[in-house]
């Protein structure tokens, strides 16, 4: 049975999140404009099959902000509904919940992004691999799997085509061709380095997932004018983001991740109601 001990409008866990949040946004600030140092290349999450995956991204994605406005309204959304549920469960439990969270929400996105987006074009590369001709190579860079993702990918495509275009034209075709298979194999890792997820919003929507749980006839003020029970918040707010998943494709907002925030925190939830006769 969880108990809570106190309430407490700034409980530790809050504290030290809003604190670390904000260093890490004033660092990203001050490494780019004085040392051109990118920390959101760094500290953002890649996928794990891209080279510069590295575990520790896993945890310092949800302290990473690609602006002013994502930090601050995933702050305010953090201190909102956070400072009850800390109140509510105590610091230990909260913290587990919240890194499990943002790890969910982060597993969902690049598990979606993988099979709907990324597996057709590194299909497509394999295969030309496989079995590499100047034919299937321009038959891949001609097609709708070819996608330019990144600066560094259109950076590197602009310098290899005219090499290559005048190694055909002279008729060259085999460095045309290992050309070509150089510039596949560079084009894949940075393919799968090109994806970058930033920001507190998994955990975040994992916090108004158990707020609504846990509270379900609370008035939420949405816009600060209108009211609605926060049971019903979020199944406004899951639906959104599973729309918005499929729907809006234009912009670099991770909506899955919000799903996946939300999906593993119901299901840390209903474990520990399992384990504990939690809601009693």
């Amino acid at each position: 049975m969880i108990r809570p001990t106190g309430f407490n409008v700034l409980p530790p866990v809050i504290k030290n999140l809003l604190i670390i949040n904000g260093l890490f946004f004033l660092a990203t600030i001050i490494f780019q404009s004085r040392l051109h140092i990118d920390l959101i290349d760094i500290f953002g999450l890649k996928i794990p099959l891209a080279p510069d995956f590295e575990p520790y991204q896993i945890i310092t994605y949800m302290f990473m902000h690609g602006g002013f406005g994502h930090l601050f309204f995933n702050m305010f959304a953090l201190w909102m509904f956070g400072n009850v549920l800390e109140n509510h469960w105590g610091p230990k439990r909260f913290i587990i919940y919240y890194l499990v969270t943002g790890i969910g929400a982060a597993a969902t996105h690049y598990l979606v992004l993988y099979y709907v987006e990324l597996a057709p074009t590194i299909n497509a590369v394999n295969a030309f691999l496989d079995s590499p001709s100047n034919e299937a190579f321009l038959q891949f860079v001609n097609s709708e799997h070819f996608k330019i993702t990144s600066t560094e990918i259109m950076n590197n495509f602009n310098e290899f085509r005219p090499k290559y275009n005048s190694l055909l034209q002279q008729g060259e075709t085999y460095d045309a061709l290992n050309k070509a298979v150089r510039f596949a194999a560079e084009y894949k890792m940075n393919f799968y380095n090109a994806p970058n997820v930033v920001g507190a919003s998994g955990s975040v929507f994992g916090l108004l997932l158990a707020f609504g749980m846990l509270f379900p006839n609370q008035v939420i003020y949405l816009y600060f004018a209108i009211p609605i029970k926060a049971k019903y918040f979020v199944i406004l707010y899951g639906g959104i983001s599973l729309y918005a998943g499929f729907a809006d494709k234009a912009t670099n907002v991770a909506h899955f991740a919000h799903l996946g925030g939300m999906i593993f925190g119901f299901i840390l939830i209903m474990l520990w109601k399992k384990r504990q006769n939690y809601f009693d």
